[in-house]
C-alpha cells in the first residue's frame, strides 16, 4: 500500500482503465493527424504543466506520428480549490504559426485556463489546434470549451492521481482518485 492511499476516499478510475483509454487516445489522434500532416510534418504536442505530464508522457508513447513537444505554465487558481478567472502564462510555447498543435490537459474544470489558453493559441495561426484532456468535469464549468479527445467525464468530485495534485501531493498515484474531503478541508 502507498503511503498516499490513506488520504483516498475511494479509487474512481483505475490504472489499467487509464492505460487502456491513453491507448484508444493515441490510435485516435494518430488516425486524424495522419490525415493531416504532410509527409515531413511533426504534430507539436504542448503539455499544459504541470498537471498533463503523466498523462502526456504515456499518451505519447501511443502516437504512431513524429511529434515535437513544448510545455505551457497557465494557471486562473487564486487558491487550492477554486478558480479565479484571471488567467497568468507562466511559461509559453514557441512559435506555432502554421503548425498542427495538440494541446493536452489533465483536467477541464471550469474552463477558465482552457478557454483563455486556446484563445490565445489561436490568435498565432496554426494550421490546427485540438484540446486532448485525460479528465472532463463539465458540472463546473463556467465556460465553454471544446475538448476534441477526452479521456473520462467525472463528477463533482476532487480528484488526485496520475499527474493531478493537492498541495504538491498525489501525482504519483498511478490511479485517480477521490481526495478525502478532511484533507483539502483544513
Amino acid at each position: 500500500m502507498r503511503i498516499a492511499d490513506a488520504d483516498i476516499a475511494k479509487v474512481l478510475i483505475e490504472q489499467e482503465r487509464i492505460h487502456q483509454k491513453v491507448q484508444e487516445l493515441g490510435a485516435e489522434i494518430t488516425r486524424n493527424y495522419s490525415q493531416k500532416l504532410a509527409p515531413d510534418e511533426h504534430l507539436l504536442v504542448v503539455g499544459m504543466l504541470k498537471g498533463s505530464v503523466v498523462f502526456m508522457a504515456d499518451l505519447i508513447r501511443e502516437i504512431d506520428l513524429h511529434c515535437e513537444l513544448d510545455f505551457m505554465i497557465a494557471s486562473s487558481y487564486g487558491d487550492a480549490t477554486e478558480s479565479s478567472g484571471i488567467i497568468t502564462i507562466k511559461q509559453d510555447v514557441k512559435d506555432i504559426e502554421g503548425r498542427h498543435v495538440l494541446l493536452i490537459e489533465d483536467i477541464v474544470d471550469s474552463g477558465f485556463t482552457m478557454a483563455s489558453v486556446l484563445e490565445i493559441l489561436k490568435k498565432r495561426n496554426p494550421a490546427s489546434i485540438a484540446l486532448c484532456s485525460l479528465l472532463d468535469k463539465p458540472s463546473r464549468r463556467k465556460t465553454q470549451v471544446q475538448i476534441d479527445y477526452c479521456g473520462f467525464e467525472i463528477p463533482d468530485e476532487f480528484v488526485v492521481g496520475y499527474g493531478l495534485d493537492y498541495a504538491s501531493r498525489y501525482r504519483n498515484l498511478p490511479y485517480i482518485g477521490v481526495l478525502k474531503p478532511e484533507i483539502y478541508t483544513k
